[in-house]
């Protein structure tokens, strides 16, 4: 339909006339006007004027997502905890931005009132270029408020959604029966193997999360650890797990910044899902410094998400305003060459993208499974947002948007010894 016309359009009118093609999903407006099959898989449901003003003033995930968490755009026969086959059906819809004469007819159909963008939900942050309040992109300051916001949403929520593992990184299935807890014990085994740990080493874990790596190679592997997390909440619960596991004489959890650590010497270094949050401009100083805490001969293991490509991308604007700000990603490529160029040696990389969409659907699983108690700690708008997120994220492992990449360093010494013998020891 074009929206060169003198009458009224409808709102559902208005917005299939925005899709490329046939509208493959089922859409209905508060006015009382519908779009696409009746018998689609998917119904979407918008439920004020307020939601048409999101979706007009901020195209693209981010309106859609502000109608969603403010209640005004409605998925229809899906769960919130779950809504993954909702974003696969969406993911056929193809939109196509109008031209200068389109869109004023559009606003003439639907009113100019809707260009005044309504207040975003309160779960939403800042743009990006509005943080400077915080500090300079990756400051500590800037990042300490980052981790907050994410992480210290509750503990309560996180162990609602991780199990008890308390591992929110990529976990790693040894076969199709296995369990998310077997995964993610399977995931911190493999760590410890790539990193060769023997008894009585003395291992540094950066963004250490909720412990459960460092208290799986103290345990397993007679570790002496320093866990350092930006995270208050992360670093509390983790003393107590210490604590309870008989471990405190082995594991010191921190609450501090990774660039203040000025320990070295250790055997091994693990990073577990931080460098997503370092920012590619800041991959050199980072592999520099991890590389002065690793003694000579030592190993370093990071483990982060990466993207099949080696540019530098922004995460999108509802990632970045409601789950990860300030979060960048490129492709391992690149983390490969900030290793080297500090002077570590690359032994071995490896993609889990399969596990972690894996992962992702245990993850969504247990926020549906335990909704109710999800919206009681967290609140029902911070619960969908997760459910998106998730989901989403999901879709993007399986689709190859994202990968998820281990590389393993060593500080090779002088005379190009490395303690990396003939064979692996995984």
């Amino acid at each position: 339909m074009s929206l060169l016309t003198t009458r009224q359009l409808s709102v559902a009118e208005a917005f299939e006339s925005l899709v490329r093609g046939a509208l493959p999903i089922r859409f209905t407006a508060y006015d009382g006007s519908a779009a696409g099959p009746p018998d689609a898989a998917l119904g979407l449901r918008l439920t004020s004027e307020r939601g048409l003003s999101y979706l007009l003033t901020a195209p693209g995930d981010l309106g859609l997502a502000r109608a969603y968490a403010a209640g005004d755009l409605e998925l229809e026969d899906v769960h919130p905890g779950d809504p993954y086959p909702a974003l696969r059906e969406l993911k056929q819809v193809r939109f196509h931005t109008p031209g200068p004469a389109e869109m004023m007819a559009l606003l003439r159909s639907l009113g100019v009132a809707h260009l005044v963008p309504p207040r975003p939900p309160p779960q939403e942050r800042l743009p990006r270029w509005r943080r400077t309040v915080e500090g300079l992109r990756h400051s500590r300051s800037r990042d300490a408020r980052v981790i907050e916001h994410h992480y210290d949403v509750s503990n309560r929520f996180y162990e609602l959604v991780l199990g008890p593992s308390m591992a929110y990184t990529c976990a790693v299935f040894p076969h199709e029966g296995s369990t998310l807890e077997e995964a993610q014990a399977a995931k911190f085994d493999l760590v410890a193997r790539k990193l060769d740990l023997q008894p009585g080493e003395r291992m540094l874990d950066v963004g250490c999360g909720w412990g459960g790596l460092a208290m799986h190679a103290a345990r397993e592997y007679g570790q002496q650890v320093l866990a350092v997390t930006l995270s208050p909440g992360q670093a509390e619960w983790a003393r107590q797990a210490v604590a309870q596991a008989g471990l405190s004489d082995q594991v010191e959890v921190r609450c501090q910044d990774y660039r203040e650590v000025t320990e070295s010497g250790f055997d091994a270094v693990a990073s577990i899902g931080m460098l997503e949050h370092v920012g590619v401009r800041n991959y050199a100083p980072y592999f520099e410094h991890l590389r002065e805490r690793v003694r000579p001969g030592g190993r370093l293991l990071n483990h982060c998400i990466t993207r099949p490509h080696n540019r530098r991308t922004e995460t999108g604007a509802f990632i970045d305003r409601y789950i990860f700000p300030d979060g960048e990603l490129t492709g391992v490529g690149r983390i490969i060459v900030a290793g080297q160029d500090s002077g570590l040696e690359m032994q071995h990389a490896e993609n889990l993208r399969p596990h972690y969409a894996r992962t992702l659907a245990a993850w969504g699983s247990n926020l549906r499974e335990h909704w109710d108690a999800c919206v009681a700690e967290a609140g029902l708008a911070t619960a969908k947002v997760w459910g998106i997120y998730l989901a989403g994220s999901r879709l993007g492992f399986e689709l190859n948007d994202i990968e998820l990449h281990q590389v393993l360093f060593t500080r090779t010494e002088p005379d190009g010894s490395g303690g990396f013998g003939l064979e692996t020891h995984w």
